[in-house]
């Protein structure tokens, strides 16, 4: 049986990039775990502008924003009747502010989508580690997931702790249960049931990445074989999660940007990058110099497919999934061979030599995550010669490879686990940098 996605998960996938905001009260005690003691009235961002925020992610080609409305420290970016230990007990805005209402608007209208992270972890409350701290949490997890619109992602890190550093009984399930009642459509994310954490902070997915994983006996409860659980790579932009003066000239370079979405979208991940704003609550210029640059690459890389539209033939077709529908540029269409046909190639005709060193395929994973092991191939001097060769594709699989000049490639699907169905099959030339 062949393990499908939801249409929720689907829809999450074709985002590809989302960012992280680490903001909080650490912002401005210069600490990236707090323990619960801060004051509530060292946290003043007095140019505070989720606009900027918003905006920055647009135009960098994000597609949603998850925010930390609460982090270990307990310090609550909202407005919350569960605890004093939040902004309406700072001097930011006389106490009447909310971060997370400002975000949810500056994301409405800019048209990306908006998340939050809610640490179950919580130094500042003291019933934390017994019964009735589920019963605070989950209030205000009903706090965020009815004040601030539609909610596409709920985020569970895996960090516990306490006053003596005991781990507290999550009630997992009853937490699942109020997302899924009141907000439907939202993913729950790393500890839960959707999407899983990649397992390390580098934004790097395996070379060999499948959606498709062994439920997990926690967060899949009482589910036996195996669900569709895709990656999500959170890494930062910068050294440290929240906003230090001492980094602002420690921003990630270009060149290792581009890496990180190489080997995460480009590896059938999506991708979290942490840009966090600063005390004054703005997003800060290194920053944002970054990620235009790192934009316009991505954006001069992919602009022109050079297999768009060719001639394409290919070993085994399905009546109605032709092999020219892997490089129509359409979303919905797709090349497929016939049932247990699981090893096949497709090739296309360039017409002219054209040189490229990037190659993208995707297959189509509303039918699931098929592809174990391909290979792509240019015709050279009366010869097949291969460039890439890889395991998984999944949502997507980048190869990257020296220059070559062809006027033929062909892409060979070696093995898979049922019949393939690729979405398409791309072919760039990357942006230069200088």
């Amino acid at each position: 049986m062949i393990v499908k996605p939801s249409p929720q998960q689907i829809a999450w996938q074709e985002m590809e990039m989302g960012m992280f905001i680490h903001f909080g009260v650490n912002t401005f005690t210069d600490k990236e775990w707090g323990d619960g003691t801060e004051d509530p009235r060292w946290f003043n961002p007095t140019e505070l502008d989720a606009r900027q925020w918003a905006g920055v992610a647009k135009e960098a080609g994000f597609q949603y924003i998850i925010i930390t409305a609460k982090h270990h420290d307990g310090f609550c970016l909202f407005q919350t009747k569960w605890t004093e230990h939040s902004v309406k007990n700072s001097p930011w805005r006389n106490g009447k502010g909310d971060v997370l209402a400002d975000l949810a608007k500056a994301c409405e209208e800019v048209g990306i989508k908006m998340g939050f992270y809610l640490s179950p972890w919580d130094r500042h409350e003291p019933s934390y580690g017994t019964p009735a701290y589920d019963d605070f949490f989950k209030g205000q997890l009903t706090e965020l997931l009815t004040n601030y619109g539609e909610i596409v992602e709920v985020w569970f890190d895996g960090a516990y702790g306490g006053p003596q550093g005991e781990k507290h009984r999550y009630d997992w399930q009853g937490y699942y249960d109020l997302v899924r009642r009141l907000q439907p459509d939202a993913l729950i994310a790393i500890c839960g049931p959707d999407i899983r954490w990649v397992g390390n902070e580098e934004g790097v997915a395996p070379e060999t990445c499948w959606s498709v994983q062994k439920a997990h006996p926690i967060f899949h409860a009482g589910v036996k074989g195996e669900v569709w659980y895709p990656a999500e790579c959170d890494v930062s932009i910068r050294p440290g999660w929240f906003w230090h003066a001492r980094e602002d000239e420690k921003v990630k370079s270009l060149e290792h940007l581009i890496d990180i979405y190489f080997k995460s979208v480009g590896r059938n991940a999506v991708l979290l990058l942490n840009v966090p704003p600063n005390d004054r609550g703005l997003i800060s210029e290194p920053d944002i110099r970054r990620l235009r640059e790192w934009r316009g690459i991505l954006e001069g890389t992919f602009s022109v497919n050079f297999a768009q539209g060719k001639p394409t033939t290919a070993s085994n077709v399905r009546p109605d999934a032709k092999a020219g529908y892997a490089v129509d540029g359409l979303k919905d269409t797709f090349w497929a061979t016939e049932d247990n046909v699981t090893d096949a190639w497709l090739e296309v005709d360039l017409g002219k030599p054209v040189t490229f060193d990037v190659a993208m395929v995707q297959e189509h994973i509303a039918f699931g995550q098929r592809v174990e092991r391909y290979r792509i191939e240019v015709w050279e001097r009366e010869g097949w010669h291969t460039i890439a060769e890889g395991t998984t594709i999944g949502y997507m699989k980048l190869d990257r490879f020296k220059g070559v000049t062809t006027t033929r490639v062909r892409l060979t699907i070696l093995s898979s686990r049922s019949s393939p169905h690729i979405r398409s099959l791309g072919l760039y030339r990357m942006e230069s940098r200088s």
